[in-house]
């Protein structure tokens, strides 16, 4: 009797400890999903994104009024705020109508010429009221990426739909040598680059393996752009972005698709998404991760 007793409570305990482990798995990813959600309603989020204006060389004039180079049509903005100069590698930004503009958190008076991208790639902040902006840079486009801080998108914004959190969806995974260094990514806007190959992934799902190719953006974690049979369905059409841990000297990691997330193209048509590429489309349901969200 003694011995059924000892066995009833060892069994107990181990499935209190399971109960534990699990429910400790499914905090973690709610709060990593929390985090996720909060961190797109900051400043430097996705939703408050409301215009991307590409530059011309010479002079781009900017403000709501018809005939503006660069015309965000919100009511609140200036009808012509001043201008963007963009020549060689550089945009030089010049104020007008005796408008002021915080550049790096400082105000411009006056029509001096201030730099605000330079040939090295830096881009600087720039404020009027309650909208920022800055130069982008894809390629062979400089553009402006504008943010409206009191966007309705912030408003309106109710977080992310998800699947349940399922820890069968978090595997152990084997990441390979590269064949070759780079890996080729296209955008959104038709642009090829080479990306940094970290390798190729290897992880079985259901018995059968599976693979995907794995960005080096010089992070803490290692980057995918990846498709799946959901796509377009319940989940974002163009593909998701998932983050995975740096391996082990034996190359062991692991991928866990309850973390697979939307690109920032699911949020704004804005912003300038990379693609899966066409390795990264798998023949599988991921029913884990982010949903679709909006209609861009």
């Amino acid at each position: 009797m003694k011995k059924y007793l000892l066995l009833i409570i060892l069994i107990s305990s181990q499935l209190s400890l399971f109960a534990q482990g699990t429910n400790n798995y499914v905090k973690s990813i709610n709060d990593w999903h929390k985090k996720r959600e909060n961190d797109l309603k900051q400043p430097n989020g996705w939703l408050n994104l409301e215009g991307l204006f590409w530059l011309n060389k010479g002079v781009n004039t900017f403000g709501k009024a018809e005939g503006n180079d660069s015309r965000y049509q919100h009511n609140e903005f200036p009808a012509y705020l001043g201008d963007f100069i963009y020549e060689g590698d550089s945009v030089v930004w010049v104020n007008k109508n005796n408008n002021t503009v915080k550049i790096n958190n400082i105000e411009t008076k006056g029509t001096t010429p201030v730099v605000v991208f330079n040939k090295e790639g830096k881009a600087k902040v720039m404020d009027w009221s309650h909208f920022r902006w800055s130069v982008i840079k894809r390629e062979d486009k400089v553009g402006i990426r504008l943010r409206n801080l009191e966007a309705a998108a912030l408003k309106e914004f109710k977080g992310i739909d998800r699947f349940s959190v399922d820890s069968n969806w978090r595997l152990k995974a084997v990441l390979v040598q590269p064949v070759q260094d780079l890996l080729m990514i296209t955008n959104v806007l038709g642009q090829t680059t080479a990306q940094k190959s970290a390798g190729r992934l290897l992880f079985t799902i259901d018995k059968k393996e599976y693979s995907l190719d794995v960005i080096d953006e010089g992070g803490p974690n290692l980057f995918i752009v990846f498709g799946d049979e959901t796509a377009g369905k319940t989940t974002y059409g163009a593909g998701r972005f998932i983050d995975i841990p740096k391996p082990d000297g034996s190359g062991n990691t692991e991928i866990d698709f309850n973390k697979a997330y939307n690109p920032p193209c699911a949020f704004t048509a804005f912003a300038t998404c990379p693609l899966p590429p066409p390795q990264n489309r798998l023949k599988v349901s991921i029913t884990a991760g982010e949903k679709n969200y909006g209609h861009h």
